[in-house]
């Protein structure tokens, strides 16, 4: 199986800027996602990342202000997250999964991951 462990979390004031990591141990996988979840709502799709292609896919309320990257050497992909603002505020989940279809459908769809993280709160003050 696949160990994910995130960091990077914390409070920051709207407009600022924070990195999240996810270093993953174990099987080999093919995406890696984010997904977030703010209390009372459901989890929602923030950004993914083939592993072998480099491919990226974005939730359109972050295009322009998150990118997904990722370290092949620390088998790490990182969430660097701009602009940030108070609406942001949630916690934070990186998984992974296996089956590599490319369709943004797909890596979108939380029950398409397979492992996940324990998650990393993100807090906006305005």
């Amino acid at each position: 199986q696949v160990q994910l462990v995130e960091s990077g979390g914390g409070l920051v004031q709207a407009g600022a800027s924070l990195r999240l990591s996810c270093t993953a141990s174990g099987r080999t996988f093919d995406t890696m996602g984010w997904f977030r979840q703010a209390p009372g709502k459901e989890r929602e799709f923030v950004a993914a990342l083939r592993w072998s292609v480099g491919n990226t896919y974005y939730a359109d309320f972050v295009k322009g202000r998150f990118t997904i990257s990722k370290d092949n050497a620390k088998n790490t992909v990182y969430l660097q997250m701009n602009s940030l603002k108070p609406e942001d505020t949630a916690a934070y989940y990186c998984a992974s999964n296996g089956r590599g279809w490319p369709a943004y459908s797909f890596v979108s769809g939380a029950k398409n991951y397979d492992y996940w993280g324990q998650g990393t709160q993100v807090t906006v003050s305005s």
